[in-house]
């Protein structure tokens, strides 16, 4: 809501990566203002450029991050919600200066994403691919590494496949996103064939090394 020359903020996001360690948070929230009833709700999004301290608690007056949510997985980068509750923030914090805009810029930078996860599908898959490979070719057993059964023959040969072609959906869909094409379809598709075989690799991964892959 617009309020002598800012805006007052307040609601809640969930899942919001990097929350607790950043200083700056793109947030993406409905904004009446200029947009007459009945206006598509996508057509009155817009997105603010807040910025704040990192840590934990009340970063700022009117925002708060109470905690990391325990994951299952992807560690790497900590999880959060935040909290508005009567956030006041300049106007000039609106992105691109024009209220309205916040579903399109949030879209491109979503088709981005899906290029990122499928990229990170990629390297997953090719790093437990090596991984396999290199243990193949030390574990012995009936006198001959376990790399000279066909039966790993097969399961490295269907792995490696998978793996190229996650590596070319992945690069196709970057192009067209660098080219200022539409890329939407690509990247969905590659996020969605990269993840699918990198979680397929990794499972063959671990079936090549045994006992090993299911120790720590």
């Amino acid at each position: 809501v617009e309020s002598g020359g800012e805006y007052v903020l307040t609601g809640q996001k969930m899942w919001l990566t990097n929350g607790g360690t950043s200083t700056l948070v793109a947030v993406l929230v409905r904004s009446d203002e200029g947009h007459p009833e009945g206006t598509a709700p996508h057509k009155s999004m817009t997105t603010f450029l807040i910025e704040k301290e990192p840590g934990f608690g009340e970063v700022r007056p009117g925002l708060t991050i109470p905690g990391k949510i325990d994951k299952m997985g992807y560690k790497g980068v900590d999880t959060t919600e935040l909290i508005m509750d009567g956030l006041r923030i300049p106007a000039d914090r609106v992105l691109g200066g024009v209220t309205g805009r916040g579903f399109y810029q949030m879209m491109d930078g979503v088709e981005v994403g899906r290029v990122n996860v499928a990229a990170r599908g990629c390297g997953v898959a090719q790093r437990a691919f090596e991984l396999g490979v290199s243990y193949a070719q030390q574990r012995h057993t009936f006198g001959k590494p376990i790399a000279q059964h066909q039966a790993i023959q097969f399961k490295l040969a269907e792995m490696a496949t998978k793996v190229e072609a996650a590596h070319a959906m992945m690069v196709n869909a970057a192009r067209k996103k660098d080219s200022g094409e539409r890329n939407d379809l690509e990247a969905g598709m590659a996020k969605y064939l990269a993840s699918e075989y990198c979680k397929e690799v990794v499972e063959d991964a671990f079936r090549i090394h045994g006992g090993y892959g299911f120790s720590k």
